[in-house]
């Protein structure tokens, strides 16, 4: 297990767009490039126990989003999806990217979304070669938040904020959890960790934004899935409540010859409750694209 300590570390605070942004890449830079995009309310650590085996194969690009992990957290800022899709594309043009592969998880599936709208549309500022989705609300009809979600979108948002508790933080955790795979103490506290740097409890109730833009978008950044030419894969947890089984039926009712591969018995944190599930399938996929 890579720690957060030594995942600081071998990242680096960029700037980007105007923000401080935590960086970190991996492997030989002439590989095909793989950005990995994290989802909510974690960070790009996320991804530790797939990190190895990815950048033996890929340039391995990802960040920490605006409001997330070690990345800057300002009170004022809208955090936009649209304005996350931007940052990755600011830094892939920096790093002097033109084609990428995405693996994205959550909050990090609806970035997906709105980087595969762009391309459609011809306004992308680079080429995605090929999508994983891992467990997330790609269609807010399916989607079915727990209550701390809830309460954060309401009124009460910024009181919940300050009244999470580490425990409260770890319960909700466990219920998203596969049952048999339940979040370690190492997991917890780190998440934990990411979710407090800079005083980023302050933000969660701005961050959870997220849910109701996909209702705004829903025929945009749905229409990108559906409409790709680009290969798209799913990779779900089933055991998730938020979007698990029913989310892959929904995904499988909409699009035609669906690449899904279902875990049987993991909920919503596949890459931290089963990384080497997840890799395997992701590479299976990968190796199907040649």
């Amino acid at each position: 297990m890579i720690t957060l300590q030594q995942w600081r570390q071998q990242g680096q605070l960029e700037s980007i767009k105007g923000q401080q942004i935590f960086t970190r890449r991996g492997g030989d830079n002439n590989a095909p490039a793989l950005v990995l995009i994290h989802g909510y309310p974690s960070a790009s650590w996320d991804w530790e126990g797939m990190w190895q085996t990815l950048t033996e194969r890929y340039y391995v690009i990802t960040l920490d989003m605006l409001g997330f992990g070690f990345s800057a957290k300002p009170k004022d800022a809208r955090y936009l999806i649209t304005e996350q899709a931007d940052i990755f594309e600011q830094y892939l043009h920096k790093l002097g990217i033109t084609e990428y592969h995405i693996l994205a998880h959550d909050y990090g599936d609806t970035v997906a979304q709105e980087l595969l709208a762009r391309q459609h549309e011809g306004s992308a500022k680079q080429r995605i070669a090929s999508v994983g989705l891992l467990n997330g609300g790609l269609f807010p009809e399916a989607h079915k938040p727990v209550l701390i979600q809830k309460l954060l979108l309401s009124p009460l948002g910024p009181l919940v904020s300050k009244l999470f508790t580490k425990p409260k933080f770890a319960d909700n955790l466990k219920r998203i959890f596969g049952p048999n795979t339940p979040p370690t103490p190492e997991v917890v506290d780190s998440l934990w960790q990411l979710l407090n740097h800079n005083n980023g409890l302050a933000v969660m109730h701005k961050l959870i934004d997220y849910i109701p833009q996909r209702q705004q978008h829903r025929e945009r950044w749905v229409g990108a899935i559906i409409k790709s030419s680009v290969p798209v894969t799913l990779i779900n947890g089933v055991k998730d409540p938020i979007s698990g089984k029913h989310m892959v039926e929904r995904y499988r009712q909409l699009i035609p010859k669906a690449n899904v591969t279902e875990l049987l018995e993991l909920g919503h944190y596949p890459q931290l409750e089963e990384a080497e599930a997840v890799t395997t399938a992701y590479l299976q996929f990968r190796e199907s694209l040649h």
